[in-house]
């Protein structure tokens, strides 16, 4: 037996060498005989929508070969093993995607040795399931020996082989259509599709669960960048292998290919010179029409702000972030900069000499935001803290951002309650701790939207509770918020509101809309739609009294009394 190979699947310098075209590949088949062996199946096939029908092998680019090779030299003839068992493809729109899934689960059909054998390409719809399937049935359809060992039924999206009777089955994803899958070889297409649906962690867990009894297996992941901020599994690939690539996590038997801009590209904005689109378009000039994406190009950008952050994402592969919009809060732009990610409320409490509390909620289907904002003994800076409370009913109401939720969750900075009233409690407990530390506000200390604080009032004025109403302060919202607004992302962009960082407020701050009312600058609800604002709301609510100077319980603030300042209430 052959001494076992050592490889890494980091990849350090990755910035470097996509930068200067070059391969991006960690490592090389770790049982070349088996990559060589795999490859003449794979570039042998035939892509038959491509002119004059060539063959994978001499229509596609060499980093198509390299994928394949990495993906089915991984295995040990030997040991019947496969040493890296997990692959994650990152590339922008039309670099032939669709033809690298079909050729790799083809191959690994027609290689496979296992009787009965099921291989399984996974889509989240039926268009994509067509887009995967159509090229694998092509393929067959146009080699004389494949017709003679291949059977395909259309119908059933379905190609069996008729010797070891083991099956390529292409399937729009459902619980129902991957329960009790025991797939040798699993490919999931779209995976930021994926990332969108509440259930999508539980149906691959479903898919993949055969790989448990055959160590041959393979997952394979594709994708192009999320139309949206990227969330759920897509997202936690993301982090993943871009944690593997960069050495930060080492897990020698997951493998990713990325192809994105290095950060400070995307800082300058020179992921849009078409001169860098090369970058993320490893096919371009192939699969990938220059004057398409010029067009397209333009297109975005007569369009406006969102058509292009659209563009970058699907043909750049731009990771959609904060500042998407030219209705944006300004204070997007500088949000992430301002982050403290050590900040907890507890060091935040440590931290300051007095603390104010801002709120702001709707109904079942809203958040319940809460921010605890502090003044700084040492340096004056704010200090802000930021969590949220979600009804369970909103996971069903709106599906379409339960992902996010459920991610917010998995950080710990939102909590789902099963019941209303558990999540007003939860506030109150906080404010009551703050309270007990001495440091809360002395007299205008908690700011709450104006409308339907109720709840809200009635816990913390209760006997238990013991707050005076006269420290709950209604803030008005709509254009009266102009001035903590604009106080706020003054001091964001100074870098004097320092926050935790949390990925829930950097997705309502990219959710905010921006509006100009006469010199007043209005974010409401109502602007930014069914996108979720709430715990930034109550930020500005928190700003609304902490821009007023006050005092602690505790002791006078160091903006009155002796030493003479004058105070300006906003």
């Amino acid at each position: 037996m052959s001494a076992a190979p050592t490889w890494t699947t980091a990849l350090p310098d990755w910035e470097r060498r996509i930068l200067k075209r070059q391969s991006l590949m960690p490592c090389g088949p770790l049982f070349p005989e088996e990559a060589a062996a795999a490859r003449a199946v794979f570039d042998s096939l035939r892509i038959v929508d491509a002119p004059g029908s060539p063959t994978i092998g001499e229509a596609c680019r060499p980093w198509v070969g390299e994928f394949a090779s990495a993906i089915f030299g991984a295995y040990n003839a030997e040991t019947g093993r496969r040493l890296i068992r997990e692959f994650f493809l990152l590339v922008s729109k039309k670099n032939s995607k669709s033809t690298i899934a079909a050729g790799i689960m083809m191959t690994a059909l027609i290689r496979n040795w296992r009787k009965s054998a099921e291989f399984l390409i996974l889509a989240p719809t039926i268009e994509v399931a067509d887009n995967s399937f159509k090229p694998a049935r092509d393929m067959v359809a146009a080699d004389d020996e494949l017709r003679e060992i291949l059977f395909v039924q259309e119908h059933l999206r379905t190609i069996t082989h008729r010797t070891t009777g083991a099956s390529l089955k292409v399937v729009a994803a459902d619980n129902d259509a991957v329960s009790g899958k025991k797939a040798v070889g699993v490919l999931i297409d779209e995976k930021w599709l994926f990332g969108k649906r509440v259930n999508a962690e539980n149906m691959l867990r479903e898919a993949t669960g055969g790989l448990a009894s055959r160590p041959e297996g393979f997952v394979i992941s594709l994708s192009t960048m999320s139309d949206d901020a990227p969330a759920g599994v897509f997202l936690q690939d993301l982090k993943d292998y871009r944690d593997i690539r960069d050495g930060k996590h080492v897990d020698n038997r997951r493998l990713g290919l990325i192809f994105e801009f290095p950060d400070k590209l995307i800082k300058s904005g020179a992921y849009l010179d078409p001169e860098n689109f090369y970058v993320t378009n490893p096919n371009l000039g192939a699969s990938v029409d220059v004057e398409f994406l010029l067009d397209e190009l333009g297109k975005a950008k007569r369009a406006g702000a969102k058509s292009l952050c659209g563009f970058a994402a699907k043909h750049l592969n731009v990771e959609i972030g904060l500042n998407l919009r030219s209705d944006s809060w300004a204070g997007a732009e500088f949000w992430m900069a301002a982050a403290e990610p050590q900040l907890t409320l507890e060091s935040l409490l440590d931290r300051s000499e007095v603390v104010v509390v801002g709120i702001d909620g709707g109904g079942l289907d809203d958040l319940l935001g809460l921010t605890v904002l502090g003044r700084c003994k040492t340096t004056r800076h704010w200090l802000s803290w930021s969590r949220a409370w979600a009804h369970k009913i909103v996971l069903d109401r709106r599906q379409d951002i339960a992902s996010k939720l459920l991610d917010f969750q998995k950080d710990g900075h939102l909590q789902i309650v099963d019941s209303p009233g558990e999540d007003v409690a939860a506030v109150a407990d906080i404010v009551t701790q703050i309270e007990e530390r001495g440091l809360l506000a002395k007299d205008q200390a908690i700011a709450v939207d104006s409308v339907g604080i109720g709840d809200i009032v009635d816990e913390l004025t209760s006997a238990a509770r013991g707050f005076a109403l006269e420290r709950i302060v209604g803030i008005s919202q709509g254009w009266k918020l102009s001035g903590a607004i604009k106080t706020c992302e003054r001091r964001v962009a100074g870098l004097e509101l320092e926050h935790d960082g949390s990925p829930m407020m950097a997705w309502c701050v990219g959710n905010a809309k921006a509006e100009l009312r006469g010199n007043a600058t209005a974010i409401t609800k109502q602007l930014s739609g069914s996108a979720k604002i709430d715990p930034l709301m109550s930020l500005f609510n928190a700003v609304s009294l902490m821009a007023t100077n006050p005092e602690s319980v505790a002791g006078a603030s160091v903006y009155t009394g002796e030493r003479g300042l004058l105070v300006f209430s906003l």
